[in-house]
C-alpha cells in the first residue's frame, strides 16, 4: 500500500509526512490491522525516518493507529460497539455540517458532486474497489469543505480517521444498498433546492442504510466467523465473503 503514498518535499516533513498519512487514512487507502513498517515507508515518502516516526506517533494519539507492544504500529480496527457509537456522533455532526453547507455551496460544486457520484456508481459496477471508497469520501468531504465551519470539519475528519479504512470492508463484501434509490441523490436533490431538512435526512440515511451490510461484516468479525485477513485477501482476490454467512 505504500506506493500509493507521493513523495514529500524537503520542508516541514513531520507535518507533511502526517497530512499525507492522514489523509491516506481518511480515504480509506490502508486497511484495517495494515502494518507500517518506519523503514519502508520512509522510503516510498523519500524522507528520513524520524519524521515518518513522528507522523505515526501523532496518528497513534489521535486512535488512528496502534501501537502494540511498544513497537509495532498498525492501522486501527473498529470493533462493531466502537462502530456504532461512532456512527451515532456523526449522525449528528455530519447533518449538522450538510445542513450548513446547503446554503453555501456554489451550483458548480453541486455539479461535481452529481459527476463523483457517477464515479462512484461506475467504480463499483467494475470492481475498482479502493477507488469506490476513495469516491465516497470525496463525496462526502466536499459537502463537508462547503460548510465553511473548520472546527466542526475538523472533529469530522477525526472520526473518519478511525472510519476510513473500516470501508474497505464494504467491497465487495457489504457493498451499500438502499431501500428506495441511492440516498446521494437524494442529497444532491436537497442541496439543489437548498433544502436542509432534505440533506441532512439523506447523510443520516446514506449512512444508516447504506451501511447495514457493513454492520453484518463486523458482526461476524466479532463473533470470530471471519478474520479481518480473510475479508482483505478475498477482497483482492475478487471473492466475496457473504455479510449474511
Amino acid at each position: 500500500m505504500t506506493a500509493s503514498i507521493a513523495p514529500i518535499a524537503r520542508d516541514n516533513l513531520t507535518t507533511r509526512v502526517y497530512e499525507e498519512l492522514r489523509r491516506a487514512m481518511m480515504e480509506g487507502r490502508f486497511w484495517p490491522g495494515h502494518r507500517f513498517k518506519i523503514r519502508d515507508l520512509a522510503t516510498s515518502l523519500q524522507v528520513s525516518e524520524t519524521p515518518v516516526r513522528e507522523a505515526l506517533m501523532q496518528l497513534v494519539r489521535e486512535k488512528g493507529l496502534e501501537m502494540e507492544a511498544g513497537r509495532s504500529i498498525t492501522v486501527a480496527q473498529l470493533s462493531l460497539a466502537q462502530y456504532l457509537e461512532l456512527r451515532s456522533i456523526r449522525l449528528h455532526l455530519e447533518g449538522m455540517a450538510g445542513a450548513a453547507a446547503t446554503t453555501r455551496i456554489e451550483p458548480r460544486e453541486i455539479d461535481r458532486l452529481a459527476a463523483v457520484h457517477d464515479r462512484l456508481i461506475a467504480d463499483e459496477d467494475n470492481g475498482r474497489w479502493f477507488e469506490a471508497v476513495r469516491d465516497n469520501w470525496e463525496f462526502h468531504h466536499s459537502i463537508y469543505q462547503a460548510a465553511q465551519m473548520p472546527e466542526l470539519l475538523a472533529i469530522i475528519e477525526g472520526i473518519w480517521l478511525r472510519n476510513g479504512p473500516l470501508v474497505n470492508y464494504q467491497y465487495p463484501h457489504a457493498r451499500p444498498t438502499y431501500d428506495g434509490r441511492h440516498r446521494h441523490l437524494d442529497i444532491l436533490d436537497a442541496l439543489r433546492a437548498r433544502d436542509e431538512n432534505g440533506v441532512r435526512k439523506g447523510i443520516q440515511q446514506d449512512m444508516i442504510e447504506g451501511g447495514r451490510l457493513l454492520v453484518k461484516v463486523l458482526e461476524r468479525l466479532n463473533d470470530g466467523a471471519v478474520t479481518p485477513e480473510e475479508l482483505r485477501r478475498a477482497a483482492q482476490n475478487g471473492r466475496l465473503v457473504s455479510a449474511a454467512g
